[in-house]
């Protein structure tokens, strides 16, 4: 009987010791935590798409607090997130634009030229290593094997008839595609953007002729013809400045190869 109460005594003692050294330890080495920023992190969606160039919501919630990142950084939350965000760190929201993915590209199976059946791996990346560097023709366009489709969280960009094609409602412009496409063809612009090139050939007249019935060719009929200045044309293909850009249209109605749209 002796020895269970001894031995009881010391396992009560054993643990009020080890609970004061926590309390105290926990004092002295604990973390100072904003509370804004744990607010913060409450207002964003959680997606963690990395979107906003920060490892995952908890990141930018941190960096949001430390006045690192603007309140508006969260794509997938837009305005709504940006101006509850704004109200936490009491700071006067800009206003923003939406964006959205757009793929630079109208090639699909029946205006681009095929020039050999492909079989194996259904990856764009992978087209690097084969020959040629895919099936089609034109060595500037969607291959339509889908690793954007893959790299997108919110199902919002679908391969159809062969070429990937974006949801602008669904997207959330966290540009997830536009990193995975090899050739580059993806962009964000705005959501209300109108007027776009749907090439992204480099390719001069003749081997774009040959290969897909809407690449531009680089006349610069849409250059000469904008009245503001918005169409470019470099290294064959024609670019729009989404800024100076009115949608008058005007690039499209004088484009020979509809690839303006």
């Amino acid at each position: 009987m002796t020895a269970i109460i001894i031995a009881t005594v010391i396992v009560a003692g054993t643990g009020l010791f080890i609970g004061i050294f926590l309390g105290i330890a926990g004092k002295k080495f604990a973390v100072e935590v904003d509370e804004r920023e744990i607010a913060v992190r409450e207002m964003l969606p959680g997606n963690n798409c990395g979107g906003c160039g920060y490892a995952g919501c908890d990141g930018l919630a941190a960096a949001i607090a430390k006045g690192e990142a603007p309140c508006n950084a969260c794509p997938v939350g837009g305005e709504p997130v940006g101006k509850a965000i704004a109200e936490i760190m009491g700071e006067e929201l800009t206003e923003t634009v939406r964006q959205v993915a757009f793929v630079k590209c109208a090639g699909d199976c029946e205006k681009t030229q095929e020039t050999f059946d492909y079989t194996g791996v259904e990856d764009c990346e992978m087209m690097a290593f084969v020959p040629g560097g895919g099936a089609k023709g034109c060595v500037y366009g969607c291959l339509g094997f889908g690793s954007c489709v893959k790299a997108c969280p919110f199902d919002a960009i679908h391969i159809v008839n062969g070429i990937a094609k974006v949801d602008k409602e669904q997207c959330k412009a966290c540009g997830k595609c536009v990193e995975k496409c090899p050739r580059h063809l993806i962009e964000l612009i705005p959501y209300a953007q109108q007027t776009k090139v749907v090439c992204a050939s480099r390719g001069k007249g003749k081997e774009v002729t040959a290969n897909c019935e809407v690449g531009c060719i680089g006349c610069k009929k849409c250059e000469k013809t904008c009245p503001n200045g918005a169409v470019t044309v470099t290294d064959f293909c024609a670019h729009i400045d989404y800024e100076k850009c009115t949608d008058c249209g005007a690039c499209k109605e004088v484009c020979p190869r509809q690839a303006i749209q």
